[in-house]
């Protein structure tokens, strides 16, 4: 008699590799759930631990948790409204203190060089005498810079 493989009579149809191997793959992303969730409380544990009843937490109760501790943080971590336009005018400034010193460089001022000027008026968002600034910028400048050419 001829030998017989028994791997060559029973072979797995696509269907049968399917459900063979989805049970596998769900129970690795139940652990991996599982593993994030253990690993968020074990983090989180201080910030709640007054919080935490004498019985176990729950899966949802520590996600929960953390979403609401997130969300806290966030908040306390965000910029203030004012701050931000405090930022910003004060960058604006500075920048256009650059701009004038720079322009200052050029003695006689061309019609484009006003043209800039009054615009920069116009857009500066606190209204900054720009004048003022001009006259520091020239200031800081010593009137004129020696030019080797």
């Amino acid at each position: 008699m001829a030998p017989v493989n028994v791997m060559n009579s029973y072979t797995l149809s696509a269907k049968d590799k399917i459900k063979l191997r989805k049970p596998v793959v769900e129970k690795m992303r139940r652990d991996r759930i599982n593993s994030s969730i253990e690993q968020l409380k074990r983090l989180l544990e201080p910030q709640f631990k007054g919080q935490q009843a004498t019985s176990k937490l729950e899966k949802a109760d520590i996600l929960e948790m953390a979403v609401c501790y997130l969300r806290e943080s966030s908040l306390e971590a965000s910029p203030r409204p004012e701050h931000l336009q405090q930022s910003y005018s004060e960058g604006f400034a500075k920048c256009l203190q650059e701009t004038l010193r720079f322009l200052s460089f050029h003695d006689p001022m061309k019609s484009s060089q006003v043209k800039l000027l009054t615009h920069f008026q116009k857009a500066e968002p606190n209204n900054l005498p720009i004048s003022s600034i001009h006259k520091s910028a020239v200031r800081e400048n010593g009137g004129s810079i020696w030019r080797p050419w």
